[in-house]
C-alpha cells in the first residue's frame, strides 16, 4: 500500500476517535493526492512518519480519505467485511426482537460509506463512497457468508455518489427482491418500496419515537404531514386511531401508504392528501379542520451548513401551521433529520410559534434515534434526528 502523510497536528482528530481526513490535513509535498486512485487503500501516518492505521482514499473529494482499521496490517476485505458485519448485528439482535432494522450505519458501525438495511431476509445496500464501492463484490460476499438471504439489492443512486464520481445505479445482485418487501415495525406489518422509494425505502430511524406515538392516538383523529409511505400514520391506526390522514406530495407513496393500511384492516379509517404540505395544510385550515394528533416528520429542510437560515424559516413556518391544526388539549409531534437544526432551536420554536398563537405547549416526551443508528461519540453527524411530543393547551 502507499503511504498518505499527514500535516503537522492533522493527527490530532483521529486519535481522539473521528475517521475523516480532509484534503488540507495532507502533506501533498510528500504524498500528492493525485497520486492515489479513488477508493485506493492507503497506510495513513503522521506527520513524523508513525502509522496510525489504513483509510481509503478519493483524491476528489473534500474528506479526502477515511480511516477503516486502527493498523496498520488490517486492511477492509472480505474478512474484515464479515468481522464487522457480526458486530453490528449483535447490537441489533439486542435491541430489536424482528430481523427488520438498519444492520450498517456508516461510520458507527466502523464501515464508513456504506448503509444496509434489513427486511427480514431481503437486504438493500447503499454504497456512497469510492472506498466501498470498490469492495461491491466483498460487501455481497460477506453479506452471504453471514446471512442467508433471499434477495440482495444494490440501491446506489444517492446524492453522495455524485460527489465522489460515481455512477448511480439499482441492481438486485442476488436472489429475488420484489417492489414492496415486507417488514415489522412495533409490532406492525408494514411493505417499504425499496427499489423505487425514497433512499432505502424505509426510515427505521424514527421506530422508538413511533411506539411513544401509538400510546397516545387510540381513539384520535390523527394527521401525518410529509408521510411518504404512513410510517408513522398507519402504526397510528394500528394503535386504535379513530381516523388517520396522510398527507405526501407522492402519489406513489401514498399508495403505499394505502395498502399498508390494507395490510392492517383500516383502509376504512384512512384517506390520503396529495400535495405540497404547507399548501395543504392552509387548505385544511380554510376548511375549519381540526385535529387531535398532528405528526410532523418533514425531510431536512437544512441539507448543508449554509441553508441553516432558509431551512429555519420553512421548520419554523412548518411548526406554526402544524399547531394551528391541533385541537384543544391536542398533540403535536414535532420531529427533525436535520444534523444542523440543533435540538435548543427547535424547542425554541416551539415555544416561539405555540405563543404567537396564544397556546401554551408542553413538551412531555422527547426522542432520537433508534439503537439501529447507533452514534459515534466522535462525529457530530451521526447524532441527527429529534422528536419532540408536545401538548398545546389555551392560554
Amino acid at each position: 500500500m502507499q503511504v498518505l502523510r499527514l500535516n503537522s497536528g492533522a493527527d490530532k482528530r483521529l486519535r481522539g476517535g473521528h475517521v475523516w481526513i480532509y484534503s488540507n490535513e495532507v502533506n501533498t509535498k510528500a504524498t500528492p493526492l493525485k497520486q492515489f486512485a479513488a477508493g485506493e487503500q492507503v497506510v495513513v501516518e503522521t506527520a513524523n512518519g508513525k502509522a496510525l492505521g489504513v483509510a481509503y482514499v478519493n483524491p476528489n473529494t473534500l474528506i479526502c480519505a477515511r480511516l477503516i482499521s486502527r493498523t496498520a496490517k488490517q486492511t477492509m476485505d472480505q474478512s474484515l467485511l464479515v468481522h464487522r458485519l457480526k458486530i453490528a448485528l449483535s447490537l441489533r439482535e439486542a435491541c430489536f426482537d424482528q430481523p427488520c432494522y438498519r444492520l450498517v450505519f456508516g461510520d458507527s458501525d466502523g464501515l464508513s460509506g456504506l448503509v444496509i438495511d434489513r427486511y427480514f431476509d431481503i437486504f438493500v445496500v447503499q454504497i456512497s463512497t469510492a472506498g466501498m464501492e470498490a469492495l461491491k463484490d466483498e460487501i455481497l460476499a460477506a453479506l452471504l457468508k453471514v446471512f442467508k438471504p433471499q434477495g440482495v439489492l444494490f440501491r446506489n443512486d444517492g446524492k453522495m455518489r455524485d460527489m465522489e464520481g460515481l455512477e448511480s445505479y439499482v441492481e438486485t445482485v442476488y436472489g429475488e427482491v420484489p417492489d414492496l418487501a415486507p417488514l415489522m415495525e412495533n409490532g406492525v406489518p408494514l411493505v417499504a418500496p425499496v427499489k423505487t422509494g425514497q433512499k432505502t425505502g424505509w426510515f427505521y430511524d424514527h421506530r422508538l419515537n413511533r411506539a411513544r406515538m401509538q400510546q397516545h392516538v387510540a381513539g384520535k383523529k390523527v394527521l401525518d404531514l410529509f408521510s411518504y409511505v404512513g410510517g408513522w400514520g398507519v402504526q397510528a391506526l394500528a394503535a386504535g386511531a379513530d381516523h388517520v390522514t396522510c398527507l405526501d406530495a407522492s402519489e406513489f407513496a401514498l399508495d403505499v401508504a394505502e395498502e399498508n393500511a390494507r395490510i392492517n384492516e383500516a383502509a376504512d379509517r384512512f384517506t390520503t392528501m396529495q400535495g405540497d404540505a404547507f399548501e395543504g395544510c392552509k387548505m385544511l385550515l380554510e376548511e375549519g379542520e381540526k385535529f387531535d394528533v398532528v405528526i410532523l416528520d418533514p425531510p431536512a429542510f437544512i441539507q448543508k451548513r449554509k441553508d441553516i437560515r432558509n431551512g429555519e424559516q420553512a421548520y419554523r413556518r412548518m411548526n406554526q401551521l402544524a399547531m394551528r391544526l391541533v385541537a384543544k388539549n391536542g398533540l403535536l409531534v414535532s420531529a427533525s433529520c436535520s444534523m444542523h437544526l440543533q435540538r435548543d432551536r427547535l424547542v425554541d420554536m416551539i415555544r416561539s410559534e405555540s405563543r404567537a398563537l396564544d397556546r401554551q405547549a408542553q413538551i412531555f416526551d422527547q426522542g432520537h434515534q433508534g439503537g439501529d443508528h447507533p452514534i459515534h461519540p466522535a462525529i457530530p453527524e451521526t447524532d441527527y434526528l429529534k422528536s419532540y411530543f408536545v401538548r398545546l393547551l389555551p392560554v
